[in-house]
């Protein structure tokens, strides 16, 4: 498995620094499990990181400070799954991170001919909605343009976009000046899990029909 189409060095050091929310988080971690490439430059990220902590002066903590921490980690009620979530162990989504499936999920929607997606449910807090996407072989998406981030990680399958082609592996980023029109390949469904933030909007007459109806 070639892998062409990586995050961009930003990103990745923002994730090494842990500046990430969880979205976020879930879309690049998902990335760097099947990308070495990737997971070296996070490495090296990370021991710039330590070495520039262990640079610093220590400073002496407060005696209270173990107690303070604890009590930050220590939720202050139990987790509220949503009813409408189904435990992951009926999950069967390829190259789907084990991590990943420990969420919660929730049932598959129509959201198209030959398109359907899996909302999963994340356990903190992030500001991108995040799913498995799932999308028929010849499928051409409608041209669309977003109000906000939209990271995409191929799981199985792959789709076009211009001449580019995004197989298992591969990372795509769009934000509000991306306007696209992903076409998946022949031979098989394409399965993507997508972190996205804000809303889809889509161009031209069949998009201006569609868009009251479609929820995404």
């Amino acid at each position: 498995m070639i892998i062409r189409h990586h995050p961009d060095a930003l990103l990745l050091a923002e994730f090494a620094a842990g500046m990430h929310d969880h979205g976020r988080h879930v879309a690049i971690a998902t990335h760097l499990l099947a990308c070495p490439h990737c997971r070296a430059f996070v490495r090296s990220m990370e021991r710039v990181g330590g070495d520039a902590i262990a640079d610093i002066s220590p400073t002496p903590m407060r005696k209270c400070a173990l107690s303070e921490v604890e009590k930050l980690l220590t939720p202050s009620s139990p987790t509220k799954w949503s009813t409408q979530m189904t435990a992951s162990n009926d999950v069967e989504v390829p190259g789907l991170p084990t991590f990943v499936q420990q969420y919660r999920f929730g049932n598959w929607t129509w959201i198209a001919p030959t398109v359907s997606l899996r909302p999963i449910h994340l356990p903190h807090p992030s500001d991108m909605r995040v799913l498995i996407l799932k999308s028929g072989p010849g499928t051409r998406m409608l041209q669309h343009t977003h109000t906000g981030l939209e990271m995409t990680c191929v799981l199985s399958g792959a789709f076009r976009q211009g001449h580019d082609i995004f197989g298992p592996g591969d990372f795509d980023f769009a934000d509000d000046k991306t306007e696209h029109q992903p076409i998946v390949e022949q031979g098989a469904d394409c399965v993507c899990l997508v972190a996205l933030q804000g809303e889809l909007r889509m161009k031209g007459l069949m998009g201006r029909l569609v868009q009251p109806f479609l929820r995404l």
